[in-house]
């Protein structure tokens, strides 16, 4: 059965990049029937917020990624740690370094001096003496100090590295027992039988030291997938102002989850020339070997489309729930089915379809200076005025086809353009010329309201 998880560190916000490494690894635990869980990498106590924590799991609610079983903290696994490590110093694969800050800090100076790689030079590594006072001892694992260390990627293929080049007898447990980011991944991984690792390629430098420890552990090694990273359109690392944000951020932006999701898998990854991908279809066809090698660009650009089109195939009950969120209720039936069908064509965002909502929902205050001067001369008034007291006067005035009926019988009558009664009337009805289809806006407002912001335009424009 194939076991992926996620295990974000609650140091920040859940981020984009992190965010398509849990849908990769859900995609693929799904596709074949086995597990997806998430651990919370809460170990460095110094900076973990108890917010950062709650913030990823709303994430993960809102975009109805499941998590399979109870969530695991590694804070909560200390003695599980501790148990391993003093596994490895009875065996001998681990021990006791006594080198102090000064010691360390001098030795990688003189490194560095000398232009050589900095790293720990051993000096513990067969100690057997008296160990120094006043050192509280940190636990260094014995790592290799030659040869290949081969990683079988599968989406890098074969990566191959040096012991001598990367590795030294890195610490596993700091001097006050708390152990260490590399050690506790391998060791959490393996227990909660996570076979398959989906993770940014960000983290390839940490999958040598994390071998080392399953070797020494005596665990199998899980199947590695290293993806590669999402840069921006510059081909540069992303960044704030490009969209690597807060996840809960593109919520607020009103991007919707299905969009969100389908964007994310086309970045690395694709299916042929499709880009519309349901959640079904994403777990049909989803295969980490199919993502691509080199690094995905964020395009802001082809989120709004899709966002656009999830938008246009929406039902209007499932936009009118959306739409609360931003203070919106709207309770007649008849008139949400219209004003949806007439908006959420012209929307990219829920949150753009809600300032396009009240736009049409709130009485204008004010008219736009140019707007008014285009429309409201001539007889813009006696025309807007003699079709107010056809409105005033239809009994049976409910649908756009009612009010449009009233307009082309003034059109008729007054022997005029469309333009003339089409202008002034949406300057009146919107505060400005732009809008949506006008027997759309009248029929969502009703008739009262109608005539109560013709009414307006007239007093604030004669």
């Amino acid at each position: 059965m194939v076991v992926t998880r996620f295990a974000p560190s609650p140091t920040g916000y859940l981020h984009i990049g992190g965010l398509r490494t849990a849908l990769f690894s859900y995609l693929w635990a799904k596709k074949n029937g086995g597990e997806f869980v998430l651990r919370i990498e809460d170990t460095d106590k110094a900076r973990n917020s108890e917010e950062a924590t709650k913030a990823i799991l709303e994430a993960f609610e809102w975009l109805g990624l499941k998590h399979d079983g109870e969530i695991t903290y590694q804070s909560q696994r200390d003695e599980i740690y501790a148990k391993y490590i003093k596994q490895l110093l009875d065996e001998g694969k681990a021990y006791k370094c006594y080198m102090s800050k000064d010691e360390l800090t001098e030795l990688r100076e003189t490194q560095m001096a000398n232009k050589e790689r900095t790293k720990y030079n051993g000096k513990f590594r067969d100690f057997d003496g008296t160990p120094p006072e006043g050192v509280e001892p940190v636990i260094r694992i014995k790592a290799p100090l030659s040869g290949e260390i081969l990683i079988k990627d599968g989406v890098k293929g074969d990566v191959s590295f040096q012991a001598e080049d990367i590795l030294d007898d890195f610490v596993i447990a700091r001097a006050d027992g708390a152990p260490t980011y590399n050690f506790v991944v391998a060791i959490d991984d393996h227990l909660m039988g996570i076979n398959e690792v989906i993770r940014g390629d960000d983290h390839l430098s940490n999958t040598p030291k994390q071998i080392v420890v399953y070797e020494a552990l005596g665990f199998d090694l899980p199947k590695f997938y290293h993806v590669p990273m999402i840069h921006n359109s510059a081909g540069k690392k992303l960044s704030k102002r490009d969209g690597a944000t807060d996840v809960m951020a593109y919520k607020e932006m009103g991007y919707t989850p299905a969009a969100l999701l389908n964007f994310l898998v086309r970045l690395g990854w694709s299916h042929g020339d499709q880009e519309i991908f349901s959640m079904d279809e994403m777990q049909e066809l989803f295969n980490p070997k199919d993502i691509n090698k080199s690094a995905s660009i964020y395009n802001t650009e082809k989120l709004d489309w899709l966002n656009a089109h999830y938008i246009k195939n929406t039902s209007n009950q499932e936009l009118a729930e959306l739409l609360t969120e931003y203070d919106l209720v709207l309770t007649s039936h008849d008139k949400k089915e219209i004003l949806l069908d007439e908006l959420k064509d012209r929307a990219k965002t829920i949150k753009e379809l809600a300032e396009l909502t009240k736009e049409i929902l709130i009485t204008p205050t004010s008219y736009d200076e140019k707007a008014v001067k285009k429309a409201f001369k001539g007889n813009a008034i006696e025309v807007i005025n003699t079709f107010g007291a056809k409105v005033s006067a239809c009994e049976n005035c409910h649908l756009p086809s009612d009010y449009h009926a009233l307009m082309e019988e003034v059109v008729s009558e007054m022997e005029i353009g469309f333009g003339k009664i089409g202008q002034p009337l949406r300057v009146a009805l919107l505060g400005k010329m732009s809008g949506p289809g006008l027997d759309s806006v009248m029929a969502i407002l009703g008739k009262n309201e109608t005539m109560l912001r013709i009414a307006n335009a007239i007093t604030h424009n004669s």
